[in-house]
Order: C-alpha cells, then structure tokens, then sequence
C-alpha cells in the first residue's frame, strides 16, 4: 500500500458547477484508499470511508453502507498510516483546528488528520439527494438536514488542503464524522472535545482523476462559473 499518496476523484469546482452524478464505482475508489470522505450519487449524503468501508450518511439520518456497484461523483481516500501527535481535552472546534495546524508545519503539502475519541457536542449535516435538472453546490446546500448529538464517541476524519488548491479541493480543512455504533454521522459543523487522540498523516502526493467518462463533465464550460472558491466557502459553512 502507498501511504504517501492522497487521491481524489473529481473536484470541488465540478461540485460547484452542479455535476453530481456518480462517475466512478466504490470498488474502484477502494483500489486507492481504504480512508477519506465525499458525497454519493446525486449528493446523496455525506460519505465516511473507514477501514475500507464506506458509509453514507443521508438526510433523513439513516446510515447506509454503499456497495462496490455504487458511483460516487466526488471523494477523497489514502491508505491510513496515521502516526498519534497528540490527545486533546475540552476544546471547541476553532481551537481544535488552530492547534491541529500547528501541530506540524505542513501548511504547504496535503495532509489527513484523524481525532478518535468521544465528543461533548457534535453537529453535522447531511445533504439532501439532488434530482436532475441539478442546480450549483451552493442553491444544494440549502437543502441540508442538520443533525446534533452530545457525549457520543467516534472518528473524525479530515483533510488538509493548502490554499492554493482551493476549487481543487476545499482550501483549509475539509472533515466528517461517524460514531463507533455506525448509527451517526456527516459533515461537521461544530464540535466540542471531551476527550481525542489526535493523528497525522502526511502527503508526497496528490493523485487528481478526472471523471472522463462523464459527458456532462467532459463538455461543461468552466468559462461560465463565476465566484468559484465563494461558493464553496459558502457551501461549506
């Protein structure tokens, strides 16, 4: 397994542009990571890859696991080498990820953190499954179910992406959750750590795959997308 490798499937910018239809089967995504995030088929969800297992978590809640037939239009993964730097108490999400960065000085590669452990307060969203005629990332957004637990334990599993690669990538941190029962999860929101083992995993590179069999994708004019990097940071948030 190569461990120095981050790999993506499709970008942030075709998300934005409204290309949400899935374009590479989960058995393929797996043959270059068995750990990451993304989105399903239409938007459906928020996805979390762990141990080689992905899990969906949709807008009415429910966590599914998606099967190697399943497409997804946008994901993430590397093979988990996480090296423990650290175990955290009693901080909120904005310390959490100051202290994450610097941690090392890694503002200038792609990296992968992973927090572990059980979380005063947790809120998460889901996005709800597009329908075609698909509208941008930002009008999908808004159709997002939003999701709170507290003192639950579980995984959270993020990257790192430098500044730079914004539109590629989301530009600063990018995370979802899964509890340890499998049962509650998304996109995070907000957070509060009782206790977590912090680790980190570093990148040599950063492997783009562009979905070139999807028409849509293959045909969009990116001349026609506007404020690209806005609208992420607002679909995002």
């Amino acid at each position: 397994m190569d461990t120095t490798t981050l790999y993506q499937h499709s970008t942030l910018a075709d998300l934005t542009a409204g290309l949400f239809s899935g374009t590479l089967p989960v058995s393929q995504l797996l043959q270059h990571g068995n750990t990451g995030i993304g989105t399903g088929d239409g938007l459906d969800g928020e996805l979390i890859i762990l141990d080689g297992i992905v899990y969906q978590v949709t807008s009415s809640g429910k966590v599914n696991k998606l099967q190697p037939t399943d497409k997804v239009p946008f994901a993430t993964v590397h093979f988990a080498n996480y090296a423990k730097v650290a175990t955290y108490s009693g901080l909120d999400k904005d310390q959490t990820l100051e202290r994450i960065s610097k941690e090392k000085l890694w503002q200038n590669i792609f990296y992968s953190f992973a927090l572990e452990g059980t979380f005063k307060y947790l809120k998460v969203r889901a996005v709800c499954k597009q329908e075609k005629p698909y509208s941008t990332l930002l009008e999908a957004s808004k159709e997002q179910a939003i999701f709170v637990a507290q003192n639950i334990s579980g995984k959270m599993i993020g990257h790192y992406s430098p500044k730079l690669y914004h539109g590629v990538a989301v530009g600063g941190f990018h995370y979802h959750f899964i509890s340890d029962d499998h049962s509650f999860g998304g996109h995070v929101l907000d957070f509060q750590i009782n206790q977590a083992e912090l680790g980190l995993q570093a990148f040599e590179t950063f492997q783009e795959h562009f979905p070139v069999d999807s028409k849509d994708f293959m045909d969009f004019d990116y001349n026609n997308l506007d404020n690209i990097a806005e609208q992420i940071n607002s679909a995002e948030k």
